[in-house]
């Protein structure tokens, strides 16, 4: 199962790297943010997400993954527009193709790594609450393709 679910993240990350050709592309009325920021943002949610994972202690791990956090990622829906990006993972006003790239490389290196890890590496999330690395690798699924759409979105 969690072999499918790592093959999935690595067709996210070929699909994500197949939009960059397409960076300065935007569409107000989709969204306020050019394809650059969406990529940008897709890649620091998932390296993010796999660096605290990797950085846990999976003893520590308490159960309190959230009623809403359980629907959402059950519908594999992530509402536009609801969530406010954290400024940790706020992206530059300038996104470059190389940073792009270099992201990519990290994140291909992050799904190796994550795939060995215990059960119980989590992160927290401000609205989900702990996401152990089951549902971390769905929750990564999810909020890639959510970024995925609205790319497509833009540039249609």
């Amino acid at each position: 199962m969690q072999k499918r679910k790592i093959i999935v993240l690595e067709n996210s990350l070929k699909r994500l790297e197949s939009y960059l050709p397409n960076l300065e592309q935007q569409n107000p009325k989709i969204s306020k943010a050019n394809v650059a920021w969406q990529l940008d943002h897709s890649l620091k949610v998932f390296n993010g997400v796999a660096t605290v994972l990797e950085e846990s202690d999976p003893k520590m791990y308490v159960n309190n993954f959230s009623l809403m956090g359980k629907i959402l990622l059950r519908i594999n829906f992530i509402p536009r527009g609801k969530a406010k990006v954290p400024k940790y993972l706020t992206s530059p006003e300038t996104i470059s193709k190389e940073s792009l790239l270099a992201q990519l490389t990290v994140a291909k290196a992050h799904i190796l790594a994550t795939e060995k890890l215990d059960k119980n590496a989590f992160f927290k999330h401000p609205l989900f609450g702990n996401v152990n690395k089951t549902r971390a690798l769905r929750f990564l699924k999810v909020h890639t393709h959510h970024h995925l759409k609205i790319i497509k979105q833009i540039l249609k």
